[in-house]
């Protein structure tokens, strides 16, 4: 059993735990994931590393209510356990070498480039960060990525916070303006990664793709998170939970991986209602 230590509300549908699990901690890194079950009964799903603490041993998850378990998660509080929390799984972010890195998060992938921006810095890497969300309610982490960068763009799809317009603009303005980077690491929707992808093509410059959103079983037997690749023309099959979740942005077929990805919507939807309806009769 792992104790949840602190419970945050980051927006009314993402929530932050510190969750005590030593062995864990002392060995993450950043971009790679944990496997948690919230009770006996439960699912298994992967979440990803979104900090860690060594000396208090605890791991830093960050989630959005989308589904039954994390419904379920999310009413749990501090001091309250879950079942399993097993990890680090997954292969870190590759990060040495980097000298100049800009660092493109969309929505509750923030959390995942957060600890990347944070270990780079920690480097001495100059970090460029775009982070993106669809209004202002929905903003977080904006603190953590202005201590670690040395500029932030924040873009609002409606305006409401920061800048008007997606993560795709700001990106675009730097590279024709003549701004260089060894690496653009970008974690978020698979749309908005594919369009960071074609936005830095014709420039040349390495785009590092985070898979996490496909994943579901994290550890290859499902088969959800199988990925095509396009390897010097030839197509070739990985899965994002044993071989990534980090991969060459020009290289994923991310509208394959988009059809897959939809294959789940409804299912998600219905578990959510079941557990929402669950907790309501509790309530009662």
């Amino acid at each position: 059993m792992y104790r949840i230590v602190e419970k945050k509300i980051l927006n009314p549908t993402v929530v932050q735990l510190q969750i005590e699990a030593p062995l864990v901690a002392n060995k993450a890194k950043p971009g790679q994931f944990i496997i948690l079950r919230v009770d006996e009964n439960g699912e298994r799903i992967p979440l990803t590393v979104a900090g860690t603490d060594k000396a208090a041993g605890t791991v830093k998850i960050i989630f959005q209510i989308v589904g039954g378990t994390t419904e379920k998660l999310s009413h749990k509080e501090e001091g309250e356990y879950i079942q399993d929390f097993v990890g680090p799984l997954g292969v870190a972010t590759h990060l040495d070498g980097l000298k100049k890195v800009c660092i493109v998060g969309g929505g509750v992938g923030c959390a995942i480039a957060m600890p990347i921006a944070e270990a780079l810095h920690e480097r001495g890497v100059e970090v460029t960060s775009i982070i993106g969300f669809r209004n202002k309610d929905l903003l977080i982490l904006e603190d953590e990525f202005r201590a670690c960068s040395s500029t932030l763009r924040i873009m609002t799809d409606d305006g409401s916070y920061g800048e008007h317009g997606n993560v795709t603009v700001p990106l675009k303005e730097m590279l024709e303006a003549g701004e260089k980077f060894d690496m653009i690491i970008t974690i978020g929707p698979l749309i908005m990664m594919k369009f960071v992808t074609l936005t830095a093509k014709p420039f040349g410059t390495p785009v590092t793709v985070s898979m996490n959103p496909i994943m579901i079983d994290g550890t290859g037997m499902c088969g959800g998170c199988r990925l095509t690749l396009n390897v010097d023309g030839k197509k070739v099959t990985k899965f994002a939970c044993v071989d990534g979740p980090d991969f060459n942005g020009y290289e994923v077929d991310f509208d394959e991986a988009m059809s897959r990805g939809r294959m789940y919507f409804d299912f998600e939807r219905h578990a959510h209602e079941e557990t929402c309806n669950l907790f309501k009769k509790e309530v009662q």
